[in-house]
C-alpha cells in the first residue's frame, strides 16, 4: 500500500513532521526559515527535502499531490509568552497556508497553534482568529473541525494546550471526531533516569554540569547522602504562585523558550523572600511588593537540551544543531511535541483510510484506550 504523503510548512525542528512519519506518512517537502532548524532536520533526516525559505515566497512545484498539508505557523504574536499583539505580521501567516492549499489541493490541512487563537481578534474583521481561520479555510473549499487539546492527555508530560484545525477537502468521513485524551502523562518515565545519572552517556545535546549559581538561587556545597534524590526545580519566573520544587509524578507546565528548569540534590530548600527593590540588581517593577521564590541545595544544575527534548517527546537520537544554547532552546521550545503529533497523525490516517473505503469513521485510538 502506498503511504499517504505530507507537505510541511513552518517545519521548525521537525516535531510535527516526525509525528506523522511515525504513523507511516511519507515526507514530500518542508519549508522553514530558521537556518539552524533546517540544519537540524537535514542532519536527522537527510532523505527529506527541506527548503530554507520564507513561506511567503514559497511556490510549490511538486511532482505529486500531497495528501496532507502540515502547518504550525509562528505563535509568538498570539502567545502569552510572546507579544500577543493583534497587528503582529506573523498573525496572518495562516493565509500563506491557505494560498499553498489552493495551489496543491491537499485532502486534509493540519494547522497547529496556541490557545489564544480563540480569544484574540483579527483587526480587519473583529472575529476571533480561530473563527476567521476557519471561515477562510471554508472559503477555500474545506470543511473544518477544530479544538483545544491539553497535551498531557496525549502522551506528552506537559499541561500545555494546543489549538488544532483539521480541514477536509470534500468533507470528513461520517462520524469523524478529533482525538480523545487518555490518562495524563507524568515526567517520571521521561527524565528520571537522566536526573539521577542512571543513563545518558553519549546522548546528543546532553552535557549535565552541576554548579549552577545565580543572584537568586544558591548551590551551598553542603554534604548530602548518597541516596539523596535529584528533584526538578524551576529557576526562572520566581514570582510564580506555583512552588518551584516539582513532582516527578505530575506533568510539567509548558516547556517553552523562556522558562529555565533545573535539578537540585541534597538539602533542598525553597522559600519566598522579599526583594529589596531599592538596592538589589535587576529591578523590573520597583513598585511591586511580591516575595520571590529562592531555591538552595547542596548542588544545582540546569536541564540539558536532551532533557527538554525528552519532555517534548523527541527520540534520543534526534540531535539539535545550533551555534549556542539559545539556538537549540528555541528549536525545542517552539516544536510540536512529537507524541502529540503522532496521535493527531493517527487520527488523520484513520480518516483518510475511511474516506478511501467509503465507510464511517472508526476511531482506533479510542478503541485501544477503552481496553485499558
Amino acid at each position: 500500500m502506498t503511504p499517504y504523503t505530507v507537505l510541511s510548512l513552518f517545519t521548525g525542528a521537525g516535531g510535527l513532521d516526525l509525528g506523522f512519519e511515525r504513523e507511516g506518512f511519507r515526507h514530500l517537502e518542508g519549508v522553514e526559515l530558521n537556518a539552524w532548524a533546517v540544519r537540524t532536520v537535514r542532519h536527522n533526516r537527510p532523505g527529506w527535502n527541506v527548503r530554507e525559505a520564507d513561506v511567503r515566497e514559497y511556490v510549490p512545484d511538486l511532482t505529486e499531490r500531497p495528501d496532507v498539508l502540515l502547518a504550525g505557523f509562528p505563535c509568538q504574536g498570539f502567545s502569552l509568552g510572546g507579544n500577543r499583539a493583534e497587528h503582529d505580521e506573523r498573525n496572518t501567516l495562516y493565509r500563506e497556508v491557505i494560498r499553498v492549499a489552493r495551489r496543491v489541493r491537499p485532502r486534509i490541512i493540519v494547522i497547529e497553534n496556541v490557545l489564544n487563537l480563540r480569544t484574540m481578534t483579527t483587526p480587519d474583521t473583529g472575529r476571533p482568529f480561530a473563527l476567521q481561520i476557519a471561515a477562510e479555510l471554508e472559503d477555500a473549499g474545506y470543511s473544518v473541525v477544530f479544538d483545544v487539546f491539553r497535551v498531557s492527555g496525549f502522551g506528552v508530560p506537559q499541561t500545555r494546550r494546543r489549538f488544532i484545525f483539521l480541514a477536509f477537502l470534500g468533507g470528513a468521513p461520517t462520524g469523524f471526531h478529533l482525538p480523545q485524551p487518555g490518562k495524563a502523562a507524568t515526567i517520571r518515565p521521561f527524565v528520571y533516569d537522566l536526573a539521577q545519572g542512571q543513563s545518558g552517556e553519549n546522548l546528543p545535546n546532553h552535557d549535565p554540569l552541576w554548579g549552577f549559581q545565580s543572584a537568586v538561587h544558591r548551590e551551598t556545597g553542603e554534604p548530602f547522602g548518597a541516596d539523596a534524590e535529584v528533584v526538578p526545580v524551576r529557576f526562572s519566573r520566581t514570582a510564580s504562585d506555583g512552588h518551584p520544587v516539582r513532582s516527578f509524578d505530575e506533568p510539567f507546565p509548558a516547556v517553552d523558550t523562556a522558562t529555565v528548569w533545573g535539578w537540585a540534590q541534597g538539602n533542598v530548600r525553597a522559600a519566598r523572600h522579599a526583594k529589596d527593590r531599592r538596592t538589589e540588581k535587576f529591578i523590573r517593577n520597583p513598585g511591586a511588593d511580591v516575595a520571590l521564590w529562592r531555591v538552595s541545595a547542596s548542588r544545582l544544575r540546569t536541564f540539558t537540551h536532551r532533557e527538554y527534548a525528552r519532555l517534548q517527546t523527541f527520540p534520543d537520537d534526534w540531535a539539535f544543531l545550533g551555534q549556542n544554547r539559545r539556538d537549540v532552546q528555541m528549536q525545542i521550545g517552539n516544536a510540536v511535541p512529537v507524541e502529540f503529533a503522532r496521535r493527531v497523525a493517527r487520527n488523520v490516517r484513520q480518516a483518510l483510510g475511511d474516506l478511501d473505503a467509503g465507510r464511517a469513521f472508526v476511531d482506533a485510538e479510542a478503541a485501544m484506550v477503552s481496553l485499558f
